[in-house]
């Protein structure tokens, strides 16, 4: 059995902001904050037939595929699914179908077993969808420099003052 060397996460990741990294040519891809806006693709995978005591049954099998086509459409809003679109990385997409279906079974039977939630964690992180699946992939969410840059000076805009209050003055100078 080998010993040693390079292991997935093994060692720190790398850090666009680290001398070490920019030597290495390291950067983040920077994903779009509003997300995907392009149509998300055909489900990559068949349906699914769902059992019950008396055979297949017709209804559930309609309401999980209706669930799974929801989810998938869910995702490809996302900014991770602005990588998936990219030339070249359709290969991710039965993986994100898989997390789909995987998703899809867990929120409709609320006893899943560990196992099938620890895989569909496991998901999220292979796709992007969590904070160290971003890291894992390479990516980073961009911020909008614009609104960042409106919600700054709105803070530290002095706040309006109030208009003075107007008093009436007596007619004829006289007091009563």
């Amino acid at each position: 059995m080998p010993k040693g060397g390079a292991r997935a996460r093994s060692g720190p990741p790398p850090d666009e902001t680290s001398g070490r990294s920019e030597q290495r040519g390291f950067s983040l891809t920077a994903l779009p904050t509003e997300g995907h806006r392009g149509r998300a693709p055909a489900f990559p995978l068949p349906a699914t037939k769902r059992s019950g005591p008396d055979g297949v049954n017709q209804a559930a099998t309609k309401a999980f595929r209706a669930r799974e086509i929801a989810i998938w459409r869910e995702v490809w809003k996302t900014p991770q699914a602005a990588a998936w679109a990219q030339p070249g990385e359709a290969w991710r997409w039965p993986t994100v179908a898989e997390f789909c279906r995987i998703k899809a079974a867990v929120e409709l039977d609320p006893d899943s077993n560990a196992a099938l939630l620890s895989r569909l964690r496991e998901y999220r992180n292979e796709i992007g969808l969590s904070p160290d699946g971003l890291r894992a992939n390479g990516w980073k969410i961009s911020t909008d420099d614009l609104a960042a840059k409106k919600a700054a000076k709105k803070a530290t805009a002095p706040a309006k003052k109030a208009a003075p209050a107007r008093r009436l003055r007596s007619v004829g100078g006289g007091t009563a």
